[in-house]
């Protein structure tokens, strides 16, 4: 039975990343979790950014998965985006290497931990944005520009599930859908 080095080595270097951060990890951890040479790390990867960069295209295409599979609900554009936003957010605490880039960031700033996170998020975005659009198309949505309107929405979301419960009660997800429906649909005006 034949072993997948590669295979190996990122399982290795996401154990790494997610224990020690992207700063703190070395190609000599990665060699000692993966119980494999540092130079067949080499073989496949030149560096650690380039390790790193490896980690995150897989990641990013398991949340494209992910998404894909909510937007191809028969759904209400408001019950696929709120299925949508949860799935996004249970991607996040279900991989622990995001977790733990977003604290590296809060906590030392480290450059690469940050264009994970951003990466992550641009991807969501973009994908909240091909929704809204397809809306606007169909007439569920009103025109408005697509792109404010991902980021907005996703900010809202992410400030009532994260940052909320730093100076609050937690809000429950049927809560957190009821503001995001106000706020969405008709607004806090009369």
């Amino acid at each position: 039975m034949s072993i997948d080095r590669k295979a190996l080595i990122l399982q290795a270097a996401t154990l790494s990343f997610v224990q020690f951060g992207y700063k703190a990890t070395t190609m000599d951890q990665v060699s000692r979790i993966a119980n494999v040479g540092k130079g067949t790390i080499y073989t496949f990867f030149k560096t650690k950014e380039e390790l790193f960069e490896e980690i995150l295209d897989k990641a990013s295409q398991e949340l494209m998965s992910v998404m894909n599979r909510v937007a191809a609900e028969q759904a209400t554009f408001v019950h696929k985006l709120l299925n949508l936003l949860d799935s996004i957010l249970e991607f996040r605490s279900d991989h622990e290497l995001f977790v733990k880039l977003a604290q590296e960031v809060r906590d030392i700033g480290t450059a690469q931990a940050l264009e994970g996170v951003k990466r992550m998020e641009a991807y969501a975005l973009d994908f909240l944005r091909q929704q809204i659009e397809e809306a606007i198309g169909s007439g569920e949505v009103k025109p408005c520009d697509s792109s404010v309107a991902a980021f907005m929405i996703l900010r809202m979301y992410l400030a009532l599930t994260t940052e909320w419960n730093k100076s609050h009660e937690p809000l429950d997800k049927n809560r957190i859908k009821e503001h995001m429906i106000l706020f969405i649909s008709t607004g806090i005006l009369l």
